[in-house]
This record gives structure tokens, sequence and C-alpha cells, in this order.
């Protein structure tokens, strides 16, 4: 039974000693630069807290640990080119540091590097692994691309969107434990149990990282506050303020969100964040937040191991779980 401190204390450790590549340094440096740049490391200590929460040793699920934070980063480095990011944790985006096509070389680096990881496991368990770490990274670009038509399309609806967020963001939390799970030898119940109770604490997640980008601080998020809005995107908040309006603020939003207007980006910014105030929707986004946060408990709940050994993951739950005031 292991703390959520003593488990990102073991993979910042092995994280440190991890030699990613030397030359063409310019293949490799945006690499190093990324995998440094901090963060929580959520996913990767989602792979370790699943074999805590089985009792076996975190250490075995150092090297698939790996492969989800570097994939997690490697998506990052291609996310960050197609929404046109400027910052990333506060600092210079790879592709701004260096330029675009070297953020996609070294972000197809990671990608591979990230299956290397997961090679280095038994035959058996490796195959597992592979398999199941293949359907999510499929399912993140699925995600990731209907996020894309999205910006562009009237007809989106908040499953839509639910649905969108479930591939793009929390496939990748689920997939995190049920690896964990894996090579920890579970049978396919409790592997679907450990799975569901990711995807419904990372559609939380998401939720409430949409609430920061638009009602949180630069400081906090470290980036631009407002760049969901900037880049037109077909949010909770948005959809669920277009239920709420009345047809002249209905009309006023959908025109705000269009690709051709010329609006100053602080000006489209406040007007929206105004709109969104108005409608309330914050107390609504916090409502379904709770509800998969709910959800999630009910799936950990479910599986049978004794409940010190769940404190872990009940820390992660508490720590994604944090609204904004």
């Amino acid at each position: 039974m292991s703390t959520l401190q003593a488990l990102k204390n073991i993979f910042s450790d092995h994280l440190k000693q991890q030699n990613y590549g030397d030359q063409p340094s310019n293949l490799y440096e945006p690499i190093n630069y990324i995998m440094t740049l901090g963060g929580k490391r959520i996913r990767p200590l989602m792979v370790l807290a699943s074999l805590d929460l089985f009792n076996q040793k975190p250490v075995q699920g150092l090297q698939a640990a790996m492969a989800v934070e570097i994939f997690h980063n490697f998506s990052l480095v291609h996310d960050d080119i197609m929404d046109a990011a400027d910052i990333r944790r506060g600092k210079a985006t790879v592709h701004k540091k260096w330029d675009e096509n070297t953020a996609i070389l070294s972000g197809d680096v990671m990608l591979i590097q990230a299956y290397e990881y997961l090679l280095s496991y038994d035959q058996k368990v490796a195959i597992d692994l592979l398999n199941e770490f293949t359907a999510m990274a499929k399912g993140v670009c699925e995600g990731q691309r209907m996020d894309m038509d999205f910006e562009t399309s009237d007809q989106v609806t908040i499953a839509d969107y639910i649905e969108m967020i479930t591939l793009k963001t929390s496939i990748l939390l689920a997939s995190s434990l049920k690896l964990g799970a894996i090579i920890s030898g579970q049978d396919e119940n409790v592997q679907n149990h450990i799975y569901e109770f990711g995807k419904n604490l990372g559609i939380a997640f998401q939720l409430q990282d949409d609430l920061l980008d638009t009602f949180g601080t630069e400081a906090l998020i470290g980036k631009k506050v407002g760049g969901d809005i900037l880049q037109n995107k077909k949010t909770y908040l948005y959809l669920k303020t277009l239920e709420l309006v009345d047809a002249q603020t209905k009309e006023r939003l959908i025109h705000l969100y269009k690709e051709d207007i010329e609006t100053e980006e602080d000006k489209k910014i406040s007007e929206v964040h105004a709109i969104f105030s108005d409608a309330h929707v914050k107390v609504y986004s916090q409502e379904l937040q709770d509800n998969y946060s709910q959800l999630a408990l009910s799936h950990l709940s479910a599986i049978p191991v004794d409940e010190k050994h769940k404190s872990a993951l009940m820390e992660v739950h508490e720590l994604l779980g944090k609204r904004i005031s």
C-alpha cells in the first residue's frame, strides 16, 4: 500500500534516468525538452497505482508507465501544432521553440519509443499490453479528429462532446489503469472495472479542465485563458449554454464561434465568458462532473480488494475532482 506521493517519487526517479537519444540532436533535444517540462504525471502514476491496488510491486509497471507518459507528451506536441498553441506548462511549445517539422518528427519518434517500452515485458504480457495500448492510441486519434471537426460543425450535441472527450482524453487514463491490471494478472471483470473507473474519472477531469480554460487564470493553467473560445471548441460550456439562453443570445454566441468573423481576441473571450456566466453554465458543468466522478467511484468500489489498497487511487480521485469556486 503506497501513497500517491510515494508512487510519484518512484516514477520521478525512473524518469530522470531515461535517455531518449542523442544524435541527431535536433531530433532528440525536443523530446528531452517536453519530457522535462513537468506536469502532474497522473497517467503514468495510474499504472503504478493499479499495481499497488492489487498488492503488486509498483516497479513492475515502470516501463508501461514510461510508455504512457511519452505517448501523452507525444500527443501534446502534435496537439499544440494543430491548436497553434504558443505555451505549454508555462513554457514555449516545441514547434515554437524549434519549428513545426521538428516537432512533428520528434513526436513521431516518441510514439515509436512508447512501443519500445512495452516490448520490454515478457511476450504474453507484452502482447496484451500492446493490444490495449494500440486500441487506446487509435481512440485518441479518433477523438482528436472529432474535436477538430467540431470546430466547424453546427450539429454537435452534448452526447457527441462526451464521446469525443472520452476518446481524446479519458481512455488514456482508463488504459493506464488497465495496463497495471494486465501486468498484475487480473481477470477480465476486474480489468473492466478499473478501466471504467479511469474512463469516468477522465471525463470528470476533462469537464474540469474545460472550466479552467474559461474560468481559471493563466497562472493556474499555464497557458492563455480562453484558448478553447478562440479555437471555437464546442465544449460542454458552449453546448449547454445554447440550451439555456434566449434566441437572441444563442444567435450571438453561434456567430462568435464562426471562423470567419473579425473580432479582437480579448474582446471575443470577454463576451463569450460573460454569456457563459449569465447562463450559470459553470454550475451545470460542475454537477455533470460530480455525476461522472461518483460513477467512477462505484466501479472502484466493485473491485474486490482490501479498501486500504485503494488509498492511492482515492487520492487521484480527490486530486482530479477538485473544483474551482
